[in-house]
């Protein structure tokens, strides 16, 4: 964990800001998958892909995010289970 803080100290990654416009979002993401049930972390995570403008992602969340669409449309790529 000290090694993450201090990577993110330096520069080594960034820390993605949810602004209370996408609340909404997210919460609209909840509501339509919830028979999964779609979490906090997970709507998150297709907020954050749709701000980035791709659904490449690791995640050990294989069947949720083989059913999640970023955009509505587009599947994620999980660099995870590529050969």
């Amino acid at each position: 964990m000290l090694a993450f803080v201090g990577a993110l100290r330096q520069g080594g990654s960034q820390i993605f800001q949810i602004h209370e416009t996408m609340l909404m979002r997210i919460e609209a993401l909840m509501h339509q998958y919830a028979n999964l049930p779609m979490d906090f972390a997970d709507a998150s995570l297709v907020v954050l892909a749709e701000d980035l403008g791709h659904g490449r992602i690791l995640s050990t969340d294989e069947r949720d995010f083989q059913t999640y669409r970023w955009k509505n449309h587009y599947p994620f790529e999980n660099l995870l289970l590529k050969n």
